[in-house]
């Protein structure tokens, strides 16, 4: 088997800023969340979420609605699959590892609530318990301003 030569600094930037575009902007609802990624380096998938009124799931208590927190821990579970798929593929260019997410989809996802979601603003990390051909597998964690854990999950994505 050859061994893949590493895409440049020059293409990996341009594949950095390709994810962070489609995960920002091109997934619209992200957008309306107001998740802004803070890295996709593979291990080290972040992302982070700041408190507004249109994000409130009790309004006598101000907190952070479960579907947000159920959706902003789907979404990094899915780039951080994204971030492992362009690091399993070192040799491809940013074209080639976009279309390699056209299909991908979440097949199955488990939130635990731990906590309140209190906060000025929330962070999400995401990290590839398992990468096959087929199927990948997430943990993720959700923390407050504070370095709360507010919530976990794990997740099933679909790859083909």
């Amino acid at each position: 088997m050859t061994p893949q030569t590493a895409r440049s600094a020059a293409e990996q930037q341009h594949l950095d800023a390709a994810l962070v575009e489609l995960f920002e902007h091109k997934i619209t609802f992200n957008g309306v969340l107001g998740l802004k990624v803070e890295s996709t380096r593979a291990g080290d998938v972040r992302a982070r979420l700041p408190m507004r009124p249109e994000l409130v799931g009790h309004h006598g208590y101000g907190r952070l609605h479960g579907g947000v927190v159920s959706a902003v821990l789907d979404a990094l579970g899915g780039l951080a699959l994204m971030a492992a798929i362009a690091e399993r593929h070192p040799a491809e260019n940013t074209l080639q590892v976009m279309n390699r997410f056209s299909r991908m989809g979440t097949i199955d996802l488990r939130i635990d609530f731990l906590r309140q979601g209190l906060g000025a603003s929330f962070v999400a990390t995401a990290e590839v318990t398992r990468l096959g051909g087929r199927i990948g597998n997430t943990q993720m964690r959700l923390v407050n301003d504070e370095g709360a854990l507010i919530a976990t999950g794990a997740a099933t994505y679909i790859l083909t």
